[in-house]
This record gives C-alpha cells, structure tokens and sequence, in this order.
C-alpha cells in the first residue's frame, strides 16, 4: 500500500501550481502590485522622485541578441516602457516601478537607481 501511495503523492504534489512571489510597494497604507495601472499607481504612493522613458530592445526571435536600434526602429514598433523612482525614505531601500503596456511590469528594491 505503502509503494502505491507515494507515487501518487509525488504526483499530486507535482501538479500544485508554483507560488511566484510578486513584489508590491506599501504607500499610504495601501500596496500597489503587479497589474496596477499607472494611474492607480500615482493614486496609491503620489508622485516619484524620478521618471524616465525608453523604448525596450527588441529581440531576434528565438535568440537572446538584440536587434540593432537603427533596423529596430525602421521595422519594428517601439515597446515604451517607463520607470518611476520612489526614495521610501531613511532605513529603505528605493523602489523602481517599471510600467509596460501601462500597468506595472515589476517592483524591484535596491540601493541606488539602476
């Protein structure tokens, strides 16, 4: 009995799905996490530090080299992303907000501004 029980537990245990564990951002008592729109993130935690703007590299299909600026720009459309910069003040580490498609990307949590 006991031979037939642990390969349908391991079985079982297999098919759970993984946790993935998304970074949020505490502001003002709420969180701002993945999928929040820009709007709701300037709503929840105000205005950044800092903002910046830039178009993704875009990358050859099945391969992990970048498409060359000048052919990427001519041929294929531009993935605007934005980065917002929160200074969560003394004792915190910064927060980077990166917004694609208009919702949030990722938080990352670091030191200094990357």
């Amino acid at each position: 009995m006991n031979s037939l029980l642990r390969p349908a537990l391991a079985l079982a245990l297999s098919a759970l799905p993984l946790a993935v564990h998304a970074e949020s951002l505490r502001c003002n008592g709420v969180s701002a996490v993945e999928g929040d729109s820009k709007l709701s993130v300037f709503y929840k935690c105000g205005q950044p530090l800092l903002a910046d703007s830039f178009c993704a590299p875009v990358f050859y299909q099945g391969s992990l080299h970048p498409v060359p600026a000048p052919i990427a720009g001519a041929f294929v459309p531009c993935q605007p992303v934005e980065e917002w910069l929160y200074d969560r003040g003394p004792g915190n580490l910064m927060a980077t907000v990166r917004f694609r498609d208009g919702k949030v990307q990722s938080i990352r949590y670091s030191r200094q501004p990357q």
